[in-house]
């Protein structure tokens, strides 16, 4: 299998007897159903290919990699205590002094204090928050403002929750690809049939060309605590040009979360958007009026990769029996949340339009 990492050169495939997690350092299980090692300590799935003779192979030199991570680039670089929801499982980590006693993510009480056994890959860097939280609540009123079909008392019910302050874990990915493309490009002609009337019919033609592209910090969430839906509208992040070198103090104060979607993962992850990145621009190069057949062969090569913590402000309340969320994102001031319908707002407006509807029949006719 092709390595994701310049750190990382291609190797034999060697069988196992044992296998340690990349993540964790436990040992991983073969798991018949997934077709897979599994962690049962931090969950990390693990390629891995079962021979007929019930030895393991290791398909994938990213798992060598993240196994041979010291464990002096491993924690937090501070006494931090980490705590577990059992309602949405998301894993926060804060201060040692700190009690907990809801989760900043979903707002439930059910917290399970959790020996660090996962021994998470450190952050080498992060985004400092810049957004005031007067500001954000601020922002957040006249967000709920701009939303006509949302309930008329959502705002105030929903700032009476806490607004918080989370570092988010995130996954950055760089890379250089080269991609050969071929497809069949079409180009429309016209005719006139025996009525006169104009035909359009399609000339196809093989075409080919090829696409070099570079990745920089091709960012993939490792969160499980934000709502999936939430965590791309909050993009972009100033990475490129805004980090700062990882240091315990800047979380001195905040709840962190703890990376769970595992570099191996979030690899896949991201070269499946390199790939539909790629796959786009070799569309655009397709000559003529209409295609069709698209296929391309992307080769990559220095690729690098970054575990980074990025700043969220995150307000999690419930209305009715449902969870919401607004996120919030911490340097550039972007809004993207959930939120409540009013049926009451939506049957006025279908009422109205049906006795527009009536009333436009009646002249009508």
């Amino acid at each position: 299998m092709e390595s994701y990492f310049t750190v990382l050169r291609m190797s034999e495939v060697t069988a196992i007897s044992k296998f340690a997690c990349p993540g964790c350092g436990g040992e991983a299980v073969w798991t018949p159903a997934k077709k897979a090692l599994v962690c049962p300590y931090c969950g990390t799935v693990s390629p891995a290919e079962l021979k007929a003779d019930g030895s393991l192979i290791e398909e994938n030199d990213l798992v060598s990699a993240l196994r041979s991570i010291p464990d002096e680039e491993r924690g937090w670089a501070a006494q931090r205590k980490t705590v577990r929801c059992q309602s949405c499982q998301a894993i926060s980590v804060f201060d040692e002094k700190r009690i907990a006693q809801r989760c900043d993510f979903c707002g439930s009480s059910s917290l399970l204090n959790v020996d660090d056994i996962q021994a998470p890959i450190r952050p080498g860097s992060l985004l400092p928050f810049k957004i005031a939280e007067t500001k954000v609540r601020e922002d957040i009123r006249r967000w709920y403002s701009g939303h006509f079909w949302a309930r008329s008392n959502l705002g105030d019910k929903a700032l009476t929750d806490t607004l918080h302050g989370l570092y988010l874990p995130y996954w950055t990915f760089d890379a250089h690809a080269e991609c050969p493309w071929q497809a069949e490009a079409g180009y429309y002609y016209y005719t006139r049939d025996k009525d006169g009337r104009q035909q359009r019919h399609t000339r196809w033609e093989s075409a080919s060309g090829h696409v070099s592209e570079d990745f920089n910090d091709v960012l993939v969430p490792a969160s499980r605590g934000v709502h999936e839906s939430l965590l791309s509208a909050l993009e972009p992040f100033p990475t490129t040009t805004d980090l700062v070198p990882y240091d315990p103090g800047y979380l001195s104060g905040w709840v962190v979360e703890q990376y769970q979607i595992d570099l191996i993962q979030s690899a896949q992850s991201s070269r499946d958007r390199m790939d539909n990145s790629l796959r786009s621009t070799c569309s655009r190069q397709v000559p003529g009026d209409t295609q069709r057949g698209l296929q391309i062969s992307p080769d990559y090569s220095q690729q690098t990769f970054k575990h980074v913590l990025l700043p969220v402000w995150l307000l999690t309340y419930t209305y009715g029996s449902k969870n919401y969320q607004v996120a919030v994102n911490g340097v550039t001031g972007k809004i993207t949340g959930e939120y409540p319908l009013s049926w009451i707002k939506i049957s006025i407006a279908i009422f109205l339009t049906l006795i527009l509807l009536l009333v436009f029949m009646h002249y009508s006719n």
